[in-house]
């Protein structure tokens, strides 16, 4: 998508491997909306620590950027012994696998990458194919937000308020992104439509990434807090929702995705408002048998207690504004249940939640 720099519209990605440094080329999200900035990873321990401290966030965009981390994490090896060629490997990808364990999408994405380098018959065959496995993993991610708005747009009428939760834009993705998608899409074809951008606490990736995506493509919008969003509902203001999701599963069409998903599905289906879910191939894991298998990440109290601005001087800094003995539970995610859920919009087309099983060949699954 297009960033608006010092007046000029520029195309970005929110990842890109620069194969000559061995680096990583990642968005600084925590900076949004205040500062635009491109930082590179050195080594995969710095790619991981960026997945785990959220410079970059998003089922897609830490999907591919696990499998840039583990094609550079490779090719740095300077061992081709390949016994202890192998166990560098695994390392590399277990580190990056355990940076952020609910969404599913690194470990898709670096299987995938494994995958291609086992047709390698040398060490410097399999850095080589590791590094077009990634490349190849983040130009489909691309592709398939494409198609998941070709999808979604047909669910998007002229004069719509659609509800987002968290961000699954294109800063979640490589490009394009899933929940907004469908909205790019329609903005395209000229449809006239509003989004409400919930603020989604405690990191308010709503009103700080979604806001500033919807704003640099001109689309209309307005932030409202979490806690607003069933009040619009009651009163009518809201007519469809979209969202995304860290990691769903194909056999039960359970969601795993950003704290208050699960909120927002029961405010919908108790005013009949349509709930979608926009998902890539990779978020979908095809092993789980229950959502109470998926592991839900708990984080930093602080981020509960508090919250990151960024002050005159442009510099970002952290503010307590919770009362200062009390301490914070602070779950990254929840999970929804089928049943609250209308469809899943996929590059395959959209689905219900349970039939995403008997429509696995279509979607990528086992076969």
């Amino acid at each position: 998508m297009n960033v608006i720099i010092r007046g000029e519209s520029r195309p970005f990605r929110t990842v890109e491997f620069d194969e000559q440094k061995n680096q990583v080329r990642l968005i600084e999200q925590r900076l949004l909306p205040h500062q635009f900035k491109i930082v590179s990873t050195r080594d995969y321990q710095e790619t991981a620590m960026a997945i785990k401290d959220m410079i970059v966030r998003g089922a897609g965009a830490i999907g591919a950027t696990a499998a840039y981390g583990l094609a550079q994490g490779v090719c740095a090896c300077v061992d081709s012994q390949p016994v202890r060629f192998a166990r560098h490997v695994q390392q590399v990808y277990e580190t990056l696998k355990n940076a952020r364990p609910t969404a599913v999408d690194p470990v898709n994405a670096m299987n995938r990458v494994l995958a291609g380098m086992r047709q390698g018959h040398t060490v410097e065959e399999q850095k080589k194919l590791a590094r077009a496995e990634a490349r190849r993993f983040a130009d489909e991610n691309a592709d398939e937000c494409q198609a998941i708005g070709r999808h979604g747009v047909s669910l998007i009428r002229n004069g719509m308020t659609i509800l987002t939760h968290c961000n699954a834009g294109w800063l979640a993705f490589v490009d394009y992104g899933s929940a907004t998608a469908p909205i790019y899409a329609a903005q395209r074809d000229g449809l006239e439509f509003k989004v409400f951008c919930d603020e989604t606490r405690p990191r308010s990736q709503g009103a700080t990434l979604t806001a500033w995506e919807l704003a640099q493509q001109k689309i209309p919008h307005q932030i409202i807090a979490d806690n607003a969003a069933g009040h619009f509902m009651q009163c009518g203001e809201i007519d469809l929702v979209i969202v995304g999701s860290d990691r769903t599963l194909g056999r039960t069409g359970e969601v795993a995705n950003k704290i208050g998903t699960y909120t927002k599905a029961v405010l919908a289906a108790r005013h009949k408002i349509p709930f979608y879910v926009a998902i890539p191939f990779s978020t979908l894991d095809w092993n789980l048998n229950s959502g109470q298998e998926i592991p839900i990440e708990e984080r930093s109290g602080d981020e509960v207690l508090g919250a990151w601005g960024t002050n005159s001087q442009g510099k970002r800094h952290y503010l307590r504004v919770a009362n200062p003995s009390s301490t914070a539970r602070n779950p990254g995610f929840d999970v929804t249940p089928p049943e609250l859920i209308t469809g899943i919009i996929t590059p395959a087309g959209i689905f219900k939640p349970r039939s995403l099983w008997a429509n696995r060949k279509k979607l990528g699954g086992p076969q």
